[in-house]
């Protein structure tokens, strides 16, 4: 049993969390309680994460896989909970009296996406899935409505839509799978496959189980939410939507592509229309964009086609720098939304012509922005840029070339939007615009975020030599299984206590 609570002990502590979060939500003005019990709970959750890095365990029957790469982006997702929990100090769009029901909803989505990394079976997939998504369209929704504009509630009744469409198409694909093979576990079903050499209907059912990822990721042709839900959702709410959920998406597309054989052409071609269809509609709209929340709305979509880049190798360097392509555009987005949260006004989405004369109103700021896109854009030394040559550079090893030059040109056209966003913040006159008054904790903030970019980016070695070792475990089944047997009452124990029954008769 000790090694099932050292090898489960984030979900289990982010569960507790919520959970105490749940009776907080029972009282009335405890908006506060309920932001300490948030931030305590993801910091906790950190230190549960760093403490079992190196665990490795197969529970529930071998439907959850506790592994190095599991564990690594348990640590991500902890860590990014702890910064967006930071920016919602104040929750200045979210009335006081379903705050608690807030910070609730958002540890619920964080919990999701925490078990979903380590997920290896259809079914427990397909619950994870769920748990991280059903929060945040609830999220959307409860932003404060305004006088005439009731934008929160389109935008949540888009993404519920579409994400009931994408994961309708997403179980379609996986019965597809299930019927070929008569298995719901991604190692078992990725070995019958390639046994009986990827016959044609598995290809139609990957890609189809691709949808209901590639609906997290913002993927085209399941993007069309996602501008929409970024200008409608509260700038907090934004944050998280826009930052953990896609490494997530990642994480999953690593195993699903693992499934396909390294010369199967059909989803090569696949993965390489999406990602130059997401890549040209993204940085195209992009350009038109004058709401702050819609241009980087715009812009992750085009970032989703940069890290499909990586997968179209379908090999292990590629799926590398995928994921370090997307830790990497964590840190770099969220440092674009502090200074979005700073800046609005009472919670109002902000534009970027409110963006004029930043450098003089709050000069940290304005670094922070600057960073923050000049990494975006892909500029050195910062993590984008690295994370882009790392994508270019799986692909074209495998003879991409016509894939890696349209990423270039698209890389250089989302130069001139994010451009635009540098013009207003460090060379625009401030006008009548009051100084922003920044805290000790967004100090901080600010600070590690830009730390961390700058250290992506300029030694990524040790970065992606982790996230290599931890990807060449995921296709295997761990040494130790014993780990089954501590949970009494599971088919690993039965099966176990009738073959000693068996030996001593």
């Amino acid at each position: 049993m000790s090694l099932f609570l050292l090898s489960f002990l984030p979900e289990l502590v982010l569960m507790a969390g919520a959970l105490v979060l749940f009776f907080i939500s029972l009282g009335e003005s405890r908006s506060g309680q309920a932001r300490w019990a948030a931030l305590c709970t993801a910091l906790a959750t950190l230190g549960a994460c760093v403490a079992c890095i190196g665990s490795e365990a197969v529970l529930f029957d071998g439907a959850y896989r506790v592994d190095q790469f599991s564990q690594l982006l348990k640590t991500v997702f902890a860590f990014g909970f702890v910064v967006i929990l930071v920016l919602s100090d104040d929750l200045p769009d979210i009335r006081r009296e379903i705050q608690p029901e807030y910070y609730l909803f958002m540890a619920l989505s964080v919990s999701g996406l925490i078990m979903l990394v380590s997920c290896v079976d259809l079914l427990t997939l397909v619950i994870a899935l769920e748990l991280s998504s059903f929060p945040l369209y609830f999220l959307v929704a409860m932003r404060r409505e305004r006088e005439g504009q009731r934008i929160q509630m389109e935008a949540a009744v888009k993404y519920i839509m579409f994400g009931v469409a994408a994961n309708g198409i997403m179980l379609f694909g996986m019965s597809y799978l299930f019927g070929l093979t008569g298995t719901t576990s991604l190692p078992v079903l990725v070995n019958k496959l390639q046994s009986v050499g990827f016959p044609a209907p598995a290809v139609v059912g990957l890609s189809m189980m691709f949808a209901g990822v590639l609906y997290k990721l913002a993927v085209f042709p399941f993007h069309f939410w996602t501008p929409d839900v970024y200008q409608g959702a509260s700038n907090e709410s934004t944050s998280l939507i826009a930052s953990l959920p896609k490494i997530g998406a990642v994480a999953v597309l690593v195993r699903f592509v693992s499934i396909a054989s390294p010369d199967n052409h059909s989803i090569v071609l696949l993965l390489t229309c999406l990602a130059a269809a997401s890549m040209l509609y993204g940085n195209l709209l992009a350009l038109a964009q004058k709401d702050l929340k819609r241009l980087f709305g715009f812009s992750g979509i085009a970032h989703a086609g940069y890290a499909l880049v990586g997968f179209v190798a379908l090999d292990a360097a590629g799926s590398a720098a995928a994921v370090y392509y997307i830790v990497a555009y964590l840190f770099m987005i969220l440092a674009c939304f502090v200074v979005i949260c700073r800046v609005s006004k009472d919670g109002a989405n902000v534009s970027v012509e409110d963006l004029a004369g930043l450098h003089r109103r709050a000069p940290l700021l304005a670094v922070t922005l600057g960073v923050g896109v000049f990494a975006l854009a892909g500029i050195p030394p910062f993590a984008g840029f690295m994370g882009k040559l790392a994508l270019l550079t799986a692909a074209l090893s495998k003879g991409h070339l016509a894939l890696v030059i349209l990423t270039v040109l698209n890389a250089a056209v989302a130069v001139y939007y994010y451009l635009r966003v540098i013009r207003e913040a460090w060379f625009r006159d401030p006008g009548d615009r009051p100084a922003i008054p920044i805290r000790g904790m967004t100090r901080v903030l600010c600070m590690v975020l830009i730390a961390g970019i700058l250290l992506l980016g300029m030694v990524p070695a040790r970065f992606m030599d982790a996230i290599s070792q931890s990807l060449d475990r995921v296709d295997r089944p761990p040494v130790a299984e014993t780990s089954l047997e501590v949970l009494p009452g599971s088919r690993s124990h039965l099966h176990q206590a009738e073959h000693d029954s068996t030996a001593r008769q």
